[in-house]
């Protein structure tokens, strides 16, 4: 990993708060130094997603994330909840008709992918039926963004991936300017003239960015979870006894496996660390689903339960980094959660172990065949 690997929940909880001594900017450190770059082989990476609020340090990211603010408040995502269980509603009797027809049915592609895609693209503005190909570039760009360790030319496909969405995106913020519409991308053109309006490139890495962001994480844990509340049937009992335990499960999805395993930083600083001594320039990862097994932080750590009272998991980040779209992942997996023991509460699993995505940043199953009654 040639990297400092953090573990311990408060050491995790440092290095996501440590604006100062740590950075978020991993990119350009990386960039400098890989010879694709010099190569000019991978110039869309580059170009975009040094955009990405996620890898800007302040005043930078103060600036970008400012603008989106508004887009996530508490009302703001709250207003979202009508469409989501529509979305909810439309992909649970997919399944069903699927199951109907003798199909196989794959929870992650049948529900937990398309379920935050549509969410995200119909915010941004971004016709659900071109979903599929969304899903080519967004898997080819998470090879470089999840750290991939055996995937071959991933830096190549993740520059492929990254330029085909940007086109994407130029495509849409033109037609966006010239004629606005009531979706997320029309804001961003129409606050140009705002004092923290943003670039064309800042808004096309950005539209990247929350489509990237908000689909891939939330997948993985709609996905996360369904998984363990399948091999801790007991606890699926107690879901569909009670659907509203679905905020304290969805919770517990976020602790006992989350959708994003590790954060990864610079330091910007030399710093001491649990006794080490790590040098400016040296990399950490931080994991959190390590920190959210930590017996100093949580009783019976090892123990999946959705009515965990006390749960200070860190999954969604700390500090200035803590994720923006944090209510709008949490009432998806609610609503998700809720409905699914409603209406699927015979669901089993059907195969055999699955597999995962090959990541160090990012963790999911790549598919889970289901039995639905």
């Amino acid at each position: 990993m040639k990297a400092w690997i953090i573990t311990r929940h408060a050491d995790v909880k440092q290095v996501a708060l440590n604006n100062r001594q740590i950075s978020a900017d991993r990119l350009t450190p990386f960039f400098r130094a890989n010879p694709e770059h010099q190569r000019g082989s991978i110039d869309s990476l580059v170009r975009y997603l040094n955009h990405w609020m996620v890898f800007r340090d302040p005043p930078d990211h103060t600036r970008l994330r400012r603008l989106f603010n508004k887009a996530f408040t508490p009302t703001s995502v709250s207003n979202l909840r009508p469409n989501i269980e529509s979305i909810v509603t439309h992909l649970i009797d997919g399944m069903e008709a699927k199951a109907r027809r003798g199909e196989t049915v794959d929870y992650i592609a049948d529900f937990a992918y398309p379920l935050p895609a549509s969410v995200i693209m119909d915010l941004l503005g971004v016709p659900r039926a071109d979903l599929g190909r969304v899903k080519v570039w967004s898997d080819d760009i998470a090879l470089f963004i999840g750290t991939a360790q055996v995937a071959g030319n991933k830096y190549l496909r993740a520059e492929s991936g990254a330029k085909a969405m940007s086109d994407y995106f130029r495509a849409l913020v033109e037609d966006r300017t010239g004629g606005p519409r009531d979706d997320l991308i029309s804001h961003l053109v129409l606050a140009r003239d705002d004092r923290d309006a943003l670039t064309t490139d800042e808004i096309i890495g950005t539209c990247i960015l929350l489509l990237f962001a908000g689909h891939e994480t939330t997948t993985n844990l709609i996905g996360n979870g369904f998984l363990y509340s399948m091999r801790h049937r007991d606890q699926w009992e107690r879901l569909v006894a009670d659907p509203s335990l679905a905020e304290s499960a969805v919770e517990e999805y976020l602790r006992y496996d989350g959708p994003s395993g590790a954060l990864a930083r610079v330091a910007a600083a030399d710093l001491e660390m649990g006794g080490k001594r790590i040098r400016e320039g040296q990399r950490l990862f931080a994991f959190m689903n390590s920190a959210n097994r930590d017996p100093e932080a949580f009783a019976d750590p090892e123990r999946f339960d959705i009515g965990r009272s006390q749960n200070p998991h860190v999954t969604f980040g700390h500090g200035i980094h803590f994720c923006l779209g944090a209510p709008l992942a949490r009432l998806e997996a609610q609503i998700a959660t809720a409905r699914l023991a409603e209406r699927l509460p015979h669901v089993r699993l059907s195969g055999g172990d699955p597999e995962w995505h090959d990541s160090l940043i990012l963790r999911g199953v790549k598919r889970l065949p289901v039995q639905l009654g």
